[in-house]
C-alpha cells in the first residue's frame, strides 16, 4: 500500500521528479547486513535515534527489540526501508495507463477518486499480481535481519523474532538436527508453492492483462 501511494507521488509531473524517483529507490540496493546494523542503532532503546526523536514530542520510546510486543513492529518498520523497490514498479505500470483513459473519463464527469478505483487499480493489477506472488515467497525467507538483530541466530526475548528460516538455521547449524532441518526446508518451500498457486489460479477472476480486451472493458467499465 505505502509503495502504491508513493509511487502516485513520483508519478506527478514536477520539476526535479527524477532526482526523488532515484532518492527513494537507492535504499533497496543496499545490502542486508548493512541495513541490519543500521537499524539495530535506530531501534536502540537507550541512544537509538528513534526513541531520540520521539523524546523531542515527550515521548518515552518503547525498548523496541527487547520487549517481546514491539519486536514484529520493528520488523515491519525496518521493512518499509526498501518500499522504494515496490514504488518504481508501480510507477512502471503507472506510466503504462493510456492517459487517454483519464481524458475520457474525465469528461464524463468521473471524480479523482472514482478514476483511481476504476481505471489506476484494475490496470494496475498485473504489477500487483506479481508483487504479491514476490511478497509470499519472500515472506518465507526472512532471514538477514532477524539473524543480525536478534544476535546472530538467537529467537529474541521469548522467541518473538524467531521467524521460519531462523528456526531452520538454529536446528541445522546449531543443533546439528539436519533431518528436521531439512524437512523444514522441504515443508516451507512447499507451503510457499501451494500458497503461489493459488494466487496464481485466481488471477483470471482479477487480473487484468492489456491483451484480453473483453476483461479490460469489464476491469474499467464495471
Amino acid at each position: 500500500v505505502i509503495g502504491l501511494l508513493l509511487s502516485l507521488m513520483l508519478n506527478l509531473k514536477v520539476k526535479g521528479i527524477n532526482f526523488f524517483r532515484t532518492l527513494f529507490y537507492l535504499p533497496s540496493v543496499l545490502t542486508g547486513v548493512a541495513v541490519s546494523m543500521l537499524w539495530l542503532w535506530i531501534f536502540n532503546a537507550d541512544y537509538g535515534l528513534l526513541n531520540y526523536m520521539l523524546s523531542w514530542v515527550g515521548i518515552e520510546g518503547p525498548q523496541w527489540l527487547k520487549d517481546p510486543s514491539w519486536i514484529l513492529t520493528s520488523y515491519v518498520i525496518m521493512s518499509l526501508w526498501g518500499v522504494g523497490g515496490n514504488a518504481i514498479l508501480f510507477l512502471g505500470g503507472l506510466q503504462n495507463i493510456p492517459e487517454q483513459l483519464y481524458e475520457a473519463a474525465k469528461i464524463d464527469g468521473a471524480g479523482m477518486y472514482r478514476r483511481f478505483w476504476r481505471i489506476t487499480i484494475p490496470l494496475l493489477t498485473p504489477t500487483l499480481f506479481f508483487l504479491l506472488l514476490m511478497g509470499i515467497i519472500g515472506s518465507f525467507q526472512v532471514f538477514t535481519q532477524a539473524y543480525i538483530i536478534n544476535g546472530r541466530g538467537g529467537g529474541g526475548p521469548d522467541n518473538a523474532g524467531l521467524f521460519y528460516m531462523l528456526y531452520l538455521y538454529q536446528k541445522a547449524f546449531k543443533s546439528f538436527d539436519m533431518g528436521y532441518a531439512s524437512a523444514m526446508a522441504w515443508i516451507g518451500g512447499l507451503l510457499s508453492l501451494v500458497l503461489a498457486l493459488i494466487v496464481y489460479a485466481t488471477q483470471n477472476r482479477w487480473v487484468y492483462y492489456e491483451a484480453d480486451e473483453t476483461q479490460g472493458r469489464k476491469a474499467v467499465v464495471k
